[in-house]
C-alpha cells in the first residue's frame, strides 16, 4: 500500500449505503429507494439507479464518500448491491413465476439445507449474483458538464465519467455469461464460476473435497440452463462535429450496455452517456501483437437522449399547459411557422410547408397489407443565396431525428445500406445509410441536383414504398426507411433561366418529381422595397445576433417539438362531404395543366394524395379529428404558392397588373359557374391561390365598383355582377 494512503472500511461503507437506501426521502417525502425495492420484489422493475444527486443531498453522506463512489465506481456498485440484497423486502403482490430461475433457486436452497454441498471450496458457494434478479447502476450528477471524447484521459480509468456523442453502430443484443454453473459427474455437486471478462477459461476438473478424497478427477458439465446470463450490447460512440478540432477526424469510443440499458439507443441518436471508463486487455493472437497496450471502453450506467422521439416524448406539467394555451390561439399556424428559423427573412409560405413536413400525416395500412405513406416530401429549388441550406439545417435541429447529407458527398450505398464485416463476429452485416438512420424522422439532402443519376435512383423506392430492398453478399432483406425527404437543389444552369421552360430548368426526371408533395421554386428577383427590407433584416441579425421583433415571442425548438409531438398523436379523417370537393379541385389542376403549353409541375394521382396529406397535417395542428374545407383550401393555396415566382413572371410578361388579374379571375369564375354572384370568402380563396392578398382584393372591388361593373354588399363584401 502506498505511504499515506487511507484504508477503507468496506463494512462501514456498506452500513452507510444501507442507511442511505433506507432513509432517503423523495421530493414528496416518500421513501424513494424503499419503494423501488418493493417494486423489484414484486418483479415490476429489474434495475436500481443510485443517483449521485440523491447521495449529495443526503445528510449523512460526506464529500469523501461521494469522491470514493465516483473514483472507484465498480467496487461501490458491488457494495450497493450487497446492501440491497440485505434490505430486499418480501413480495406484496403475486407475479408470474420464471421457471428457469425460481424453480432452480428453490432446488438449490433445499439442497443447501440438506447439506448437499460440503462448503469447503469457495467455488461451491452460491455467488450472490446468481440470486439477484436486478441490476445496479450509479448515475452521474445531472448538472455535470459532459466531457468530450478527447477529454477522457488515462487518469479517468476506473472513474465515473459523463460523455456526449453520436451513436454510429449498435451490435445485436447477445447473452453474456455472468455466472457459469457446472455439475460434477462423480460427486453431483454444483460448481459456480463467476465470469468478469468477455472471455473465460471453463473448468474441467471438479474441485470439491469429495472428488479430491476419492482421487477422482470428476468431469464437469456446463449447465447452460442453470447458468446466469445478462443481455449485452456493444455500441460505438463518435465525437460530435462541434467538438472536433480543426483538421482532425472524429474519435470514437466503444461502450458496453448490459441488462436493462440494452436497446435504448439506435444509430444516429445523439446521447449523453455516463459510465465507468475501463481498460480491456486484448486476448489471443491480438494480445501477442499488442504487447502491453490495452483498449479502453465505457461500461454504461445511464443514457440520456438529447432529442426524444415523438412517440417517446413525455409532456411535463408546464409544457402541457403551454400547449393547451397555444392550441386555443386562433393564429397558431402562423406563429409556429414564423418560429421556424426567425433569423431568415421572408419565406412565410416555405416555412409553413416545412412546419407541415414536421407534423406529417398518419400512415395508412389497408386490410390487404398495402401501405399508404403519411410523410411529406418537399424539394426547395431556387437561385443561389435564398437560404435553402440554412432552412434545411434548422429543420434538422428542430426534428427529434434528422440526418443531413449533401448530394456530392452521398453515394447510393451511403444513402441506403452497405454490407460490412462485423469486427466482433466476422460475419457480413448490413450497415444502414442516411435514409435508414433517418427512419421515423427527416432526411435532408442538400445539393440534390449535383447527385449522380445512378445514386439518385436509390431514393425512388424510399420516397414511395418507404423501404430499402437489399440483395448483396448473400443478404436479401428489406429495411424500414419511413422518412420524410427534404431536398434542396439549384436549377439546371445554376440560376433559373426565364428563356427556358420550367421542365428544362427543373431538370429532374418526372418519376422523381411526382414523388415530391411540394416542389418549391424560390426565384431571386430584383425588387426595390423587398431588397431594402431584407438588407435591413440581415444587418440587424448580424449586429444583434437575434431576429427583429416578430410581434410575439418566438417559440423555442423544445416547445415546437413538444407541440408537434402532441399534434402527431391526433389521427384526423376526411369527411364524406369533402370528398367531392377534393376530387373537383384535383381535376381542375389537371385541366389547367393540360391547357398550359409549358406546365409548371408534373401532376399525377400522387398530387391528389399530397392534397389529402397536407390537409390532414393542417387538421393535426388544430388538434381536430376531422379535416375542414379551410384545410383543403390552404393545401391548394400552398401548392399554387410554390410556383408563385413563376406566376408573377407570367403576369409581367402578359402585361397584367395585380388589380386587372384579380378582376379576370373573378370574371372567369362567374362565367364558369353561370352565376351573377361570387361570395367574398370564395373570391379570397381563389385569388390567394394565385399569390394575391386580401388588401389587393378589396382594392380591386372598390375600383371596379366605381366603374359600375359590380355591386358589393355593405357588410359581407359579396360580389354581384351587373353585367357578367
Amino acid at each position: 500500500m502506498a505511504p499515506g494512503a487511507k484504508t477503507v472500511d468496506y463494512a462501514g461503507e456498506r452500513a452507510l449505503a444501507k442507511d442511505f437506501l433506507t432513509n432517503f426521502a423523495g421530493p414528496h417525502g416518500e421513501p424513494k429507494y424503499q419503494n423501488i425495492l418493493q417494486d423489484i420484489a414484486n418483479r415490476k422493475i429489474r434495475a436500481v439507479q443510485i443517483e449521485l444527486d440523491d447521495l449529495f443531498h443526503y445528510k449523512d453522506v460526506d464529500e469523501e464518500f461521494l469522491q470514493r463512489v465516483t473514483e472507484n465506481t465498480k467496487r461501490y456498485i458491488g457494495i450497493f448491491a450487497e446492501a440491497l440484497d440485505e434490505l430486499m423486502p418480501d413480495p406484496t403482490e403475486a407475479f408470474a413465476v420464471d421457471e428457469d430461475r425460481d424453480i432452480l433457486m428453490t432446488q438449490r436452497v433445499d439442497e443447501g439445507a440438506d447439506g448437499g454441498a460440503d462448503g469447503t471450496d469457495p467455488l461451491q458457494r452460491m455467488p450472490p449474483e446468481i440470486k439477484r434478479f436486478f441490476e445496479v447502476y450509479i448515475k452521474a450528477f445531472s448538472k455535470a458538464t459532459p466531457l468530450t471524447l478527447r477529454q477522457v484521459k488515462a487518469s479517468n480509468i476506473g472513474q465515473l465519467v459523463k460523455i456526449s456523442g453520436i451513436v454510429t453502430r449498435c451490435s445485436d443484443v447477445k447473452p453474456l455469461m455472468q455466472v457459469a454453473v457446472y455439475t460434477c459427474e462423480e460427486c453431483g455437486f454444483e460448481i459456480y464460476q463467476e465470469v468478469t471478462a468477455r472471455v473465460f477459461m471453463p473448468l474441467f476438473e471438479c474441485p470439491s473435497q469429495r472428488c479430491k478424497l476419492n482421487k477422482a478427477k470428476g468431469n464437469l458439465i456446463l449447465q447452460l440452463r442453470a447458468s446466469k446470463f445478462l443481455k449485452f450490447q456493444e455500441v460505438k460512440l463518435q465525437e460530435l462535429a462541434e467538438h472536433v478540432p480543426k483538421g482532425h477526424i472524429p474519435r470514437s469510443l466503444t461502450a458496453h450496455l448490459r441488462g436493462e440499458l440494452t436497446r435504448k439507443v439506435a444509430p444516429g441518436d445523439v446521447v449523453e452517456m455516463s459510465g465507468v471508463f475501463l481498460p480491456m486487455p486484448y486476448h489471443g493472437f491480438r494480445a501477442m501483437r499488442a504487447g502491453l497496450v490495452a483498449d479502453t471502453y465505457l461500461e454504461a450506467m445511464s443514457i440520456t437522449h438529447f432529442k426524444k422521439k415523438y412517440e417517446e416524448y413525455e409532456l411535463k406539467g408546464d409544457e402541457q399547459e403551454q400547449i393547451d394555451q397555444l392550441a386555443e390561439d386562433g393564429d397558431i399556424y402562423s406563429k409556429l411557422s414564423k418560429s421556424l428559423a426567425p433569423e431568415i427573412f421572408g419565406h412565410e409560405d416555405v416555412k409553413k410547408a416545412l412546419l407541415l413536413l414536421l407534423v406529417g400525416a398518419p400512415h395508412r395500412k389497408l386490410a390487404d397489407g398495402m401501405k399508404i405513406r403519411g410523410d411529406l416530401h418537399i424539394c426547395l429549388m431556387g437561385d443561389p443565396g435564398v437560404a435553402k441550406s440554412q432552412l434545411l439545417k434548422h429543420i434538422i435541429n428542430v426534428a427529434p431525428r434528422g440526418v443531413y447529407t449533401t448530394g456530392k458527398g452521398s453515394s447510393g450505398v451511403g444513402l441506403t445500406a452497405a454490407v460490412q464485416k462485423d469486427p466482433i463476429t466476422n460475419e457480413f452485416v448490413l450497415e444502414g445509410g442516411a435514409l435508414v438512420l433517418a427512419d421515423m424522422g427527416i432526411c435532408a439532402i442538400d445539393e440534390f441536383d449535383k447527385m449522380e443519376e445512378s445514386d439518385r435512383t436509390a431514393i425512388h423506392e424510399v420516397m414511395e414504398q418507404q423501404t430499402v430492398s437489399i440483395a448483396k453478399a448473400g443478404i436479401t432483406t428489406s429495411l424500414n426507411a419511413r422518412t420524410a425527404v427534404l431536398a434542396a437543389a439549384n436549377p439546371a444552369w445554376g440560376r433559373y433561366d426565364m428563356r427556358r421552360t420550367p421542365a428544362e430548368n427543373i431538370n429532374l426526371p418526372p418519376a422523381l418529381l411526382s414523388r415530391f408533395d411540394l416542389l418549391w421554386l424560390i426565384l431571386d428577383r430584383a425588387d426595390m422595397e423587398n431588397d431594402l427590407e431584407m438588407a435591413r433584416h440581415v444587418v440587424y441579425v448580424h449586429q444583434n445576433l437575434e431576429s427583429p421583433a416578430l410581434g410575439f415571442t418566438a417559440l423555442e425548438p423544445s416547445v415546437l417539438r413538444a407541440y408537434i409531438s402532441a399534434a402527431r398523436r391526433v389521427t384526423p379523417s376526411v369527411p364524406r362531404d369533402l370528398e367531392e370537393y377534393i376530387a373537383t379541385a384535383y381535376s381542375s389542376i389537371r385541366q389547367e395543366e393540360a391547357k398550359s403549353n409549358a406546365p409548371h409541375s408534373y401532376t399525377t394521382i400522387r398530387t391528389l394524395l399530397s392534397i389529402v396529406r397536407i390537409s390532414i397535417a393542417l387538421a393535426r395542428l388544430r388538434f381536430s379529428e376531422t379535416v375542414a374545407q379551410s384545410d383543403v383550401d390552404e393545401a391548394l393555396r400552398l401548392m399554387q404558392m410554390s410556383k408563385y415566382s413563376l406566376y408573377s413572371d407570367d403576369r409581367q410578361r402578359s402585361g397584367l397588373d395585380a388589380i386587372s388579374d384579380i378582376y379576370s379571375i373573378l370574371r372567369d369564375e362567374a362565367a364558369r359557374t353561370s352565376s351573377m354572384d361570387v361570395k367574398f370568402a370564395h373570391a379570397l380563396n381563389l385569388i390567394s391561390r394565385k399569390g394575391y392578398s386580401e388588401a389587393q382584393l378589396k382594392e380591386c372591388l372598390e375600383e371596379y365598383a366605381s366603374l359600375n361593373v359590380w355591386q358589393i354588399h355593405q357588410t359581407t363584401f359579396d360580389i354581384h355582377f351587373i353585367d357578367a
